[in-house]
């Protein structure tokens, strides 16, 4: 029995900075997972997934991960994505280190 398909965004990472991105509808890359498309059909999906794959100058790792709807855009669906999300693990850095002082 086929599963039914679970929508999805692609993300990678940037080249340079190494920051978690998302696919957007206009072809950007965003830092903001509110800003990603998000797809709800698989032939879709894995398009633009071919497409971001051949944007080899700007990312690196693209692959769909799952998502759903949401109030303010995709929401994730496992703790792996959530977790990416917010940026490196080590606070001051990067996105975690945003609203922090250090002692």
């Amino acid at each position: 029995m086929a599963r039914d398909f679970t929508p999805k965004v692609v993300t990678a990472n940037a080249l340079i900075e190494g920051d978690v991105v998302y696919l957007t509808a206009d072809d950007r890359w965003t830092r903001d997972l509110a800003e990603a498309e998000l797809l709800i059909d698989e032939a879709e999906a894995e398009y633009r997934l071919l497409q971001a794959e051949a944007r080899a100058g700007e990312i690196v790792g693209a692959y769909l991960a799952d998502m759903r709807p949401g109030e303010r855009g995709p929401e994730p669906v496992h703790f792996r994505e959530d977790f990416r999300r917010t940026g490196p693990s080590n606070l001051f850095h990067g996105k975690q280190a945003e609203g922090l002082s250090r002692a």
